[in-house]
This record gives structure tokens, C-alpha cells and sequence, in this order.
């Protein structure tokens, strides 16, 4: 998976763009990505933009739901942007978008 990020034209909020699968194999990009983000800053929302996503499994929920618990406790949101069909369909299986601190946008 490949990730980058940048800040929107909205200031409050910055994207992370994925691309490829986001897997179990992905964990620790996936963190360094986030990581920083959780910092004092302008920003109180985190965009995951998910079009490039075409691969989802368990562990990259896991992983979204340790992110949305931890960018809480920072007082940010998640938005979870522009997942294909076959994401968005297992985001909610999952139940994703019941999370308090996670939007789906389609």
C-alpha cells in the first residue's frame, strides 16, 4: 500500500490518500502515516480518502478502529472518503460507520 499525505483546502482538515491493499502487510506505514497527525493541530479532521483502496481485510478495520479511538482522545474525527463498492460493502458489514468517530463518505 502507498500512502500520502496532504492538507485540504479546508484547514480543518488533512488527507491521507491510500492506495493498493490495505492489509495486515500495510500496519506500519499505515501508523507512521497517522501518527504525526495526531498532534496538537488546526486540523480536528482526518480524511482517509479510500478511492485508490481495492483490497480491505479484518486487520485494516482493526487498524481504523485503533485510529479513530486514539484521534478521539486528540479530540479529531475520522472521515472515511470515497471507498469503491466492494469497500464501502464491507465497511458496512462491519459496522464502521456506527463508530462515533468515523463517517463514511461516499
Amino acid at each position: 500500500m502507498q500512502i500520502s499525505s496532504n492538507k485540504s483546502s479546508a484547514e480543518d482538515k488533512v488527507v491521507l490518500q491510500l492506495t493498493g491493499r490495505f492489509d495486515f502487510s500495510a500496519r506500519h506505514i499505515f501508523k507512521e502515516a497517522y501518527t504525526p497527525l495526531l498532534q496538537p493541530s488546526p486540523e480536528k479532521i482526518i480524511e482517509i480518502n479510500m478511492a485508490g483502496v481495492d483490497y480491505l481485510d479484518s486487520s485494516s478495520l482493526g487498524m481504523l478502529m485503533l485510529l479513530s479511538e486514539k484521534a478521539s482522545e486528540v479530540g479529531k474525527s475520522i472521515s472515511l472518503t470515497q471507498p469503491n463498492t466492494t469497500v464501502a460493502q464491507i465497511l458496512d458489514i462491519a459496522n464502521i460507520g456506527k463508530v462515533p468517530n468515523i463517517k463514511i463518505i461516499k
